[in-house]
C-alpha cells in the first residue's frame, strides 16, 4: 500500500508539474522585438524631419538588435544600430502629439555610420538613438521600456 501511495504520489506531481509548465508563458525576444517594431513604427513621426529626409529605415531584429537609418534629401546616409541587451533606459522629450524618444544605451554601444557626407565618411560610437515620434501616450512609452527591460533580463 505504501508502494502504491508513493507511487501516486510521484505521478500527480509529475503530472501537476507538466500542466503548469504547459500553460506557463515563456517569453521570447521575438514577442518582445515584435512589439518594438509594431509600436515604433506606428508611431514614428517622419514630419519632425520631412525638410532634410527624403527616406528612413527604423527596424528592430528578431536576433535583438534596433537599426535607424536616415536618407537625407542631399545624398547622405546616417545609419544607428545598438543590441538591444544593452539598453540602459529611455527618455521622451515632447507631448503625447509631437517627440522625440532616446534610447540609451550602458556605455557607447550605438554604431554611428555616415556615408556620402560633405566632410567624409564617419564611423563613430554614441551612448543613445533619437527617434522622433508622434501620438504615444505616457502608457505606450512604459510598455516600450518594460519590453526593452525583459529583453535585457533574457537568458
Amino acid at each position: 500500500m505504501k508502494k502504491f501511495t508513493f507511487c501516486l504520489k510521484l505521478v500527480s506531481v509529475s503530472a501537476f508539474c507538466i500542466l503548469s509548465s504547459a500553460f506557463s508563458t515563456n517569453d521570447s525576444l521575438e514577442e518582445y522585438t515584435v512589439f518594438l517594431q509594431k509600436s515604433l513604427s506606428e508611431h514614428y513621426d517622419s514630419s519632425q524631419e520631412i525638410k532634410l529626409v527624403k527616406k528612413y529605415e527604423l527596424n528592430v531584429t528578431n536576433n535583438g538588435f534596433c537599426r535607424y537609418k536616415r536618407y537625407f534629401n542631399n545624398g547622405k546616409v546616417e545609419y544607428f544600430a545598438f543590441k538591444l541587451a544593452k539598453f540602459k533606459d529611455l527618455d521622451y522629450y515632447g507631448t503625447t502629439t509631437s517627440g522625440q524618444l532616446y534610447l540609451r544605451t550602458k556605455n557607447d554601444d550605438v554604431i554611428v555610420q555616415t556615408y556620402k557626407d560633405k566632410t567624409g565618411d564617419v564611423d563613430s560610437m554614441a551612448t543613445c538613438i533619437v527617434i522622433p515620434l508622434k501620438n504615444v501616450e505616457a502608457e505606450e512609452l512604459n510598455q516600450i521600456r518594460e519590453n526593452l527591460e525583459r529583453i535585457i533580463k533574457l537568458p
